[in-house]
């Protein structure tokens, strides 16, 4: 039997047909892509809804632990220098007793001098003794007065501590129950979030991170709105709208960097999350 052989025409005409079918196959990647990034946004951003319910608990509950660990420590080193303090008045009162048993020998001494050279002598050197016990006197009023000091500090930590900690726990109980409120929500919402970023490719999703971090709002995913980007309202030429509405590849905002989608994208996308809700 005689083989078939296709004609340079044939082959003209069958080129197209592929070539389209290749770009269908592209465009529908892409508007699946795009489909999951939406999604992807929306499931973050009521994450971010309970998040905003929460307000500034968690920052103020970390700020109190700071504090509070903050006063801990003060106290502590306030305590190890009151010990250090008494160990400095014990060794300034063994001085002075030191010096008190010799100034009454010394004083013996005078009594039984022969000469007015040994009177001198024995004259300065009670005089030296009285001026090392003056001098441990003054040094353990400074040390007590130290010590009367620190615990004054002390105390108005302990009362401040008290505070805080009680603040703490108010504001420990407060979050949990708001935690308990949102908890089964956020679970859902998060194994959603987990599920729609395996359909996304790494390239697309380090990006979509990225842009979402950077953003105020946290919006990575936006649609257009009255001509504008739905992030950072800049205009839109209307080429670059027509480029978007045909799902052919990601268009980022000029300005912001986000990622545009058209309204059809986040219809498709809300429908999805409606089922699986």
């Amino acid at each position: 039997m005689a083989k078939k052989v296709t004609s340079k025409t044939e082959m003209t005409q069958e080129k197209p047909v592929v070539d389209t079918l290749r770009n269908q196959e592209v465009d529908d990647a892409v508007e699946k892509r795009l489909i999951a990034l939406y999604t992807l946004q929306s499931v973050d951003s009521e994450i971010d809804k309970i998040k905003i319910i929460r307000g500034e608990l968690p920052q103020a509950i970390e700020d109190l632990e700071d504090e509070i660990a903050g006063l801990e420590t003060r106290i502590s080193n306030f305590n190890n220098e009151i010990a250090e303090t008494n160990q400095k008045i014990a060794s300034e009162n063994n001085t002075k007793a030191e010096y008190t048993e010799l100034l009454k020998k010394q004083q013996k001494e005078q009594d039984n001098v022969r000469n007015n050279r040994q009177y001198e002598s024995i004259n300065r050197e009670v005089e030296y003794s009285e001026l090392q016990i003056q001098l441990c006197e003054r040094h353990i009023k400074e040390f007590n007065a130290r010590i009367s000091e620190l615990k004054q500090r002390i105390e108005a930590s302990n009362l401040l501590l008290t505070n805080r900690k009680n603040e703490l726990e108010v504001k420990k109980n407060e979050l949990d129950d708001i935690i308990k409120e949102t908890e089964k929500d956020e679970e859902r919402l998060l194994a959603k979030s987990a599920e729609q970023a395996q359909y996304i490719e790494d390239r697309y999703l380090t990006a979509y991170k990225r842009i979402r971090t950077a953003a105020r709002n946290g919006l990575a995913v936006v649609t257009i709105d009255r001509d504008a980007c739905g992030g950072c309202f800049s205009k839109i030429p209307p080429q670059r709208q027509t480029e978007i509405k045909m799902h052919r590849k990601v268009i980022v905002c000029e300005h912001c960097g986000r990622i545009l989608v058209d309204d059809s994208i986040a219809s498709v996308a809300r429908e999805s999350i409606a089922k699986k809700d």
